[in-house]
């Protein structure tokens, strides 16, 4: 299964979350269910996966993390927000660029609209 199956199974998973719980919630809670929802699809989910720096040949901590980890292949940030800043957008790419991963999904389920609440990132994906 590449990125863009995971991707497509993804999506479908957060329509299902969304339908259920609705807007309104901590993003803690949409990353709990949508984690349970994507195991139960047969995926490998691992939840607040370290992201550490790599600089000049050592490693730094610095506490990022990624809300979710599909397959070890794709990145997912979940978002529960008013607005979805442009800084939202680019933690995404950084976390792709930093991990060395293709795909990334940013999702705010703090939407009326969550088809329109869903972004793609990519990092070198054909």
């Amino acid at each position: 299964m590449d990125e863009n199956d995971i991707s497509y199974l993804i999506r479908g998973s957060i329509f299902t979350v969304y339908n259920a719980l609705g807007p309104g919630l901590l993003g803690s809670a949409y990353e709990t269910v949508l984690s349970y929802v994507l195991t139960e699809k047969g995926l490998k989910v691992k939840q607040q996966v370290q992201l550490p720096i790599f600089f000049e040949d050592i490693i730094l901590d610095t506490g990022y993390r990624i809300d979710l980890l599909i397959n070890d292949l794709v990145i997912i940030e979940i978002k529960s927000v008013e607005t979805v800043a442009p800084v939202h957008h680019k933690q995404v790419l950084t976390y792709l660029k930093l991990s060395g991963l293709k795909l990334g999904l940013l999702v705010n389920f703090n939407s009326s609209n969550i088809s329109e609440s869903i972004w793609r990132k990519v990092n070198g994906l054909l």
